[in-house]
């Protein structure tokens, strides 16, 4: 028999699985220099992810900054 928090965590999975599928991607021009620090984003990076807006190191920092 399945508890309480069994029929919880279905209805989080669901949920993430639905954010996920929904979720828009900017697919807009990059930027060539970084949004937060003004540094030059590298070439690779800008064709790599379409609509990058920060250089690797502020990246970086936002999602540490997010856990």
């Amino acid at each position: 028999m399945r508890d309480v928090i069994d029929r919880a965590n279905d209805i989080v999975q669901l949920e993430i699985e639905r954010l996920i599928a929904n979720r828009k991607t900017f697919q807009g021009e990059s930027a060539i220099y970084c949004v937060e620090c003004d540094e030059p984003i590298p070439e690779k990076r800008r064709q790599l992810l379409k609509g990058c807006r920060l250089c690797v190191d502020c990246q970086s920092l936002k999602e540490r900054l997010k856990k």
